[in-house]
């Protein structure tokens, strides 16, 4: 597993993850020069590099100098997110298939306080070195469970007092509703948003008023707005 980018390696180095070897530019300074630090300081090997090594090596195009390799992934199970009191916030995506949309799914997750982020085994991106690096590292601090059925992962959470809110048109208005408690929020795919199965399954959908002449919002905007009025529910 690759990670690439100057903040996702940094962020790395915070996690329990196994780090294997570092990989950096020759000439390493500022940012760079601190990852050296890091990987010092955890006795983790460093390889020193020419950039057309790293620009081979690289998965995104855009590794800024620095790609750290680990073990591959490990997904949380569901049950590991689910809360048995207080206030918790899940979000599960409903067949999310682009990667920079998962990747700043899971940063605004992570920013919000989310316990954890619900992802398809099929017909859903998954974490890949991409997604770590466009999330900016929030990949490795928030909980991912994978799962076989969003429908099923969205009654679980149900048979745990969640409330589980589809985020879609036509619902009623997210600055109406009460978003305190534990909330699973659905987001969509970026052609065809919740699928209608899904949406009829969730506890109601919920909707973020529009003004302007486009007609929707990118899946991880729509889930930052929904997000922090969970955050403001909280801290009313």
């Amino acid at each position: 597993m690759k990670t690439e980018g100057r903040n996702a390696v940094l962020e790395l180095f915070k996690t329990q993850k196994t780090i294997e070897k570092v990989m950096l530019e020759k000439g390493a300074q500022g940012t760079l020069g601190k990852i050296f630090a890091e990987a010092r300081r955890s006795n983790v090997r460093v390889q020193f590099v020419d950039r057309a090594v790293l620009d081979k090596e690289s998965v995104t195009g855009r590794h800024q100098g620095v790609i750290a390799f680990t073990t591959s992934y490990e997904y949380a199970a569901l049950e590991d997110m689910l809360r048995a009191d207080g206030s918790s916030l899940i979000v599960l995506c409903d067949g999310v298939e682009d990667v920079h949309n998962l990747g700043s799914i899971l940063r605004v997750a992570e920013c919000a306080g989310a316990d954890g982020v619900v992802i398809p085994a099929a017909k859903g991106a998954s974490v890949t070195e991409a997604v770590i690096r466009i999330s900016a590292g929030a990949a490795e601090h928030i909980k991912v469970a994978k799962v076989a059925s969003v429908n099923r992962a969205v009654e679980e959470l149900q048979k745990n007092g969640y409330w589980v809110y589809a985020l879609e048109a036509g619902g009623e208005s997210i600055y109406t509703k009460s978003l305190t408690g534990k909330v699973g929020l659905v987001v969509g795919g970026e052609d065809c948003g919740v699928h209608r199965l899904t949406r009829e399954k969730c506890d109601g959908v919920l909707s973020i008023p529009l003004f302007g002449k486009v007609n929707s919002l990118n899946a991880s905007v729509a889930l930052g707005i929904a997000a922090y009025e969970v955050v403001r529910a909280r801290q009313a």
